[in-house]
C-alpha cells in the first residue's frame, strides 16, 4: 500500500513524496483513513513506528478548508515535553510546506510575548505542553471553544509526569463534538480508564503488543560494579562497539548526567548533555549538535527518552537501569528506527536485579548477557599509595569503622624500603600550611594512640552529681562587702 491509497489530499501527498517517503508504516496505514473520517482513535505502537505522521498528515488534509480566528485555535496537540512539542512543529513544517497554515508552539522557557503574538494572529495548529497552555488560558489570552481535533500524544508519559489533572481540565474546556486522538507506545490500566471518559467509541489500533521493543534492536546486559567502575565499563563499551557512529547514554538522575558527561569529556570523547534543569535554548542547542554530528555521544536523562526522532542513532547505552520498566522500551526505541538496526546495552549492578526482572516481564522475554557474569567479574582495580589513598581518583573508600570518607591527597614524602622512621626533629622545616598534614601522615601509629579515648566519650566514674557537687564556682567564694550607712544625729 502507498500513501496515495490512504485518501490524503494532493498537497499532502506532494509534501510526503518530496520528503522521500513512499510506503506508510502499519500504524499510518490503519490510523490515517479512520482519522480522515473524523473518528476517535486509540493508537498503540512501539516507539519509532511513525505515530507523529499518523496524526499530522490527516490533520493537514482536514485543515485545508477554513481559517483560524484570533485567540481561537482550530486544532490542539498536547505533548509532555518541550522537545516533543518542537519536534511535532518540525513535522508540520515539513509536511505542510504546501499549506498556508499558522502553527503556534506554546512551551516553557520561551518568551511569553512572542508566543502571544502568534496566538493573536490566529493558529490553525496549536502545539503545547499542558502547563503553558493553561497559563495562557488563565490569563485570558486563549480560547479553546473552536477546537475541532484534539491530539494527546505519549499519553502514558502524561501520566508519569502528573499531567492527568491538567488533561482532564483541558478536555472539559474543548467542545464535546471534537475529534480525539490518543497515541502512545504503552497503555497502562490508568490510561485505559481515562480513554473511556475522553474518547467516544474509539477505533483501537494496535499494530504491536503493548510495551514491546522493535525487533531490529539487539539488546544486551553488561555486568559491572558500581560507582566509578560503571563509568569505566561505559568507556570500554564505547571503545569496543562495532561501527559506532553515535550513541545516546541514559542516566536516571540529572546529577549523574553531569558526572558522566564530564567523565567522557575528560577521557577524550566528544559528548554533549541534555537534562531537565537546562534552559530551553541550551537543551535545543545540545540536541541540535547531536543531530548534526558535531558531538557523537549525548548523555541525557529520560527527558530525551520519549518520542524524540533523532535519525540513524546506532547505539543506546543505559548507564543506569530504569526504575520504571516502561522507560526501558522508550529508551532503546531511540535506535532501530524506521527499519534500521540498532544496539541497546544496559549496564547492570547487583542491586538492579528486581528492575531487570520487571523489564523482562514487560517485554515478554529474557535479555541476553554479554561479557563476564557477576561471579566472573574481577575486583575493582583501585591503585593505592602507602597511606591507603586512592591515587587515581583521590578518594579513600569507607572501610570497617571508618566514617570519614574524606578526600585525601597522596603524600609527597617518598619512603625507602627498610629505612627507619625519622624522628620528628629530623624531618626538616615545614610551612605552616603543610606542617600538620605532613606531621600526621608521618607519625607512627603507637599503642597509645590506638587506646586513646575518642572525643565526646566519657567514662562512668561514679554516681551522678547533684547540684554543684564538691566544686564551688569561684564567683561564689569572693568576699562580699556591705556598704555602711552614715549615722545621723537626731
Amino acid at each position: 500500500m502507498n500513501f496515495t491509497d490512504l485518501g490524503l489530499s494532493e498537497k499532502v501527498l506532494a509534501a510526503v513524496q518530496a520528503s522521500g517517503y513512499t510506503t506508510p508504516t502499519p500504524i499510518q496505514t490503519q490510523a490515517i483513513p479512520q482519522a480522515l473520517q473524523g473518528k476517535d482513535i486509540l493508537g498503540i505502537a512501539q516507539t519509532g513506528t511513525g505515530k507523529t505522521a499518523a496524526f499530522t498528515l490527516p490533520m493537514l488534509s482536514r485543515l485545508e478548508l477554513g481559517r483560524a480566528r484570533a485567540r481561537v485555535p482550530r486544532t490542539l496537540i498536547l505533548e509532555p515535553t518541550r522537545e516533543l512539542a518542537a519536534q511535532v512543529e518540525e513535522s508540520f513544517a515539513k509536511y505542510g510546506v504546501n499549506h498556508r497554515l499558522n502553527v503556534a508552539l506554546l512551551i516553557g522557557g520561551v518568551s511569553f510575548g512572542d508566543q502571544e503574538a502568534k496566538i493573536m494572529r490566529g493558529a490553525d495548529v496549536l502545539i503545547a505542553t499542558p502547563g503553558r497552555l493553561l497559563d495562557f488560558f488563565d490569563r485570558g489570552k486563549l480560547l479553546l471553544t473552536g477546537i475541532e481535533i484534539l491530539v494527546i500524544d505519549e499519553a502514558d508519559r502524561m501520566l508519569d509526569m502528573g499531567f492527568i489533572p491538567d488533561i482532564e481540565r483541558i478536555c472539559k474546556l474543548v467542545p464535546f463534538t471534537r475529534q480525539t486522538l490518543f497515541f502512545s507506545a504503552t497503555m497502562p490500566p490508568e490510561i485505559t480508564r481515562l480513554t473511556e471518559a475522553f474518547l467516544h467509541n474509539p477505533v483501537r489500533i494496535e499494530v504491536a503488543r503493548a510495551s514491546t521493543a522493535a525487533s531490529t534492536i539487539r539488546q544486551g546486559l553488561v555486568a559491572s560494579h558500581g560507582a566509578a567502575d560503571k563509568r569505566e565499563t561505559l568507556r570500554r563499551l564505547i571503545r569496543e562497539a562495532e561501527n559506532l557512529k553515535n550513541a545516546i547514554i541514559f542516566c536516571n538522575r540529572k546529577r549523574d548526567v553531569a558526572i558522566v558527561h564530564r567523565s567522557l569529556q575528560k577521557h577524550g570523547f566528544s559528548a554533549g548533555a541534555l537534562h531537565g534543569d537546562m534552559d530551553q535554548l541550551a537543551r535545543m542547542a545540545s540536541l541540535e549538535t547531536f543531530k548534526t554530528g558535531d558531538v557523537s555521544l549525548l548523555v541525557c536523562s529520560d527527558v530525551a527518552a520519549r518520542g524524540l526522532d533523532i535519525p540513524d542513532v546506532g547505539h543506546v547505552f543505559n548507564f543506569d537501569v530504569p526504575t520504571h520498566s516502561e522507560d526501558y522500551v522508550h529508551r532503546i526505541g531511540r535506535t532501530g528506527r524506521a527499519g534500521r538496526s540498532g544496539v541497546a546495552l544496559t549496564i547492570v549492578t547487583q542491586d538492579d536485579g528486581k528492575y531487570i526482572d520487571q523489564i523482562q516481564s514487560l517485554i515478554g522475554g529474557p535479555i541476553s548477557w554479554e561479557g563476564p557474569s557477576f561471579a566472573e567479574l574481577p575486583e575493582p582495580a583501585i591503585r593505592r599509595d602507602a597511606h591507603g589513598s586512592r591515587s587515581d581518583r583521590g578518594i579513600r573508600p569507607r572501610e570497617a569503622g571508618d566514617r570519614s570518607g574524606r578526600r585525601m591527597r597522596p603524600s609527597s614524602r617518598q619512603e625507602t624500603p627498610g629505612e627507619p622512621e625519622k624522628p620528628i626533629t629530623q624531618m626538616g622545616a615545614f610551612s605552616p600550611k603543610g606542617y600538620d598534614r605532613e606531621f600526621i601522615r608521618s607519625r607512627p601509629v603507637t599503642d597509645e594512640r590506638r587506646q586513646r579515648i575518642p572525643r565526646r566519650h566519657f567514662e562512668d566514674d561514679g554516681p551522678p552529681v547533684i547540684g554543684l557537687g564538691d566544686h564551688v564556682p569561684s564567683f561564689l567564694l569572693r568576699p562580699v562587702t556591705f556598704k555602711s550607712e552614715p549615722v545621723t544625729e537626731e
